[in-house]
């Protein structure tokens, strides 16, 4: 009796496991149609789109999210080149140190944000690029391309090292056929890279508030400078909301090479 109750036991653990990774979400949606505090032809807890109108019309908050958008652009255009041909040397090169340096990557990056800070701080305030999008970019590449590399290394190992010694054999260099063959099978671990590094990137908040001042502020500052001693929930909860579209966006446009690039050594 057990036994067939066990596929209905089974569905309704799932569902309300769903259910109750959902509220949180479907709360925060609800309460960002609904006026927190008092404004001009709004009563309180009336439903409303003024929270997300004034998204819009908040010079601020449309800075912070073209900041943010910048981060992500410039880390995936600036990390994915870079750990392309550092995962081939890494996967299918032998040299000096090899493993003892490709450990020390990932001891980098497993290494709090926060410890590095005022090195940073030291270096970027040298180089005069505190307090601008392309410094705090730049720093975020510091702890993607460890993990970019770690990725990409486990995709170019799958695929069978007969294929770069035809190719060679055939007369292709190294960079093309990296170009013509190795991307094309690694795509879903692209996709895999460029989702971490749009994760670490949008949601960072300690390179934000080390180096910056007034301008470069990303969303996740911006929504930290909403709350004070009369909070609007409402406009909160809308700018929380509407800086999880580009996530999804992202998710939704990649998602059959990010289905495929989370199997593990399978391409």
């Amino acid at each position: 009796m057990l036994l067939r109750l066990l596929p209905y036991i089974k569905a309704t653990g799932l569902i309300l496991f769903l259910g109750f990774a959902c509220l949180p979400l479907v709360q925060m949606t609800m309460i960002s149609f609904i006026a927190t505090l008092p404004q001009p032809g709004t009563e309180v807890g009336s439903l409303t789109f003024g929270n997300y109108a004034n998204i819009l019309s908040d010079p601020n908050l449309r800075a912070a999210f073209g900041n943010s958008i910048a981060y992500v652009l410039i880390n995936i255009c600036i990390t994915v080149p870079i750990a392309i041909p550092a995962a081939y040397a890494f996967s299918r090169m032998s040299f000096l140190g090899d493993k003892h340096l490709f450990f020390a990557f990932i001891a980098f990056r497993i290494t709090p944000p926060v410890v590095l800070t005022l090195p940073i701080f030291q270096l970027f305030s040298a180089l005069g690029i505190v307090n601008s999008v392309f410094g705090i970019a730049l720093a975020h590449c510091l702890f993607n391309l460890p993990i970019s590399i770690w990725i990409l290394q486990g995709f170019i190992s799958a695929i069978p090292k007969e294929q770069d010694e035809t190719a060679f054999l055939d007369g292709y260099s190294r960079p093309r056929f990296i170009w013509t063959f190795l991307l094309p099978q690694i795509a879903p671990g692209i996709a895999v890279t460029a989702f971490f590094c749009f994760m670490f990137s949008w949601v960072e908040v300690v390179f934000a508030r080390i180096l910056t001042t007034t301008n470069g502020k990303p969303i996740s500052m911006a929504i930290n400078a909403l709350f004070g001693f009369q909070t609007d929930i409402g406009l909160v909860m809308a700018v929380t909301v509407a800086s999880m579209i580009p996530g999804a966006v992202l998710v939704f446009s990649m998602r059959h090479h990010l289905s495929r690039g989370f199997k593990v050594g399978k391409i």
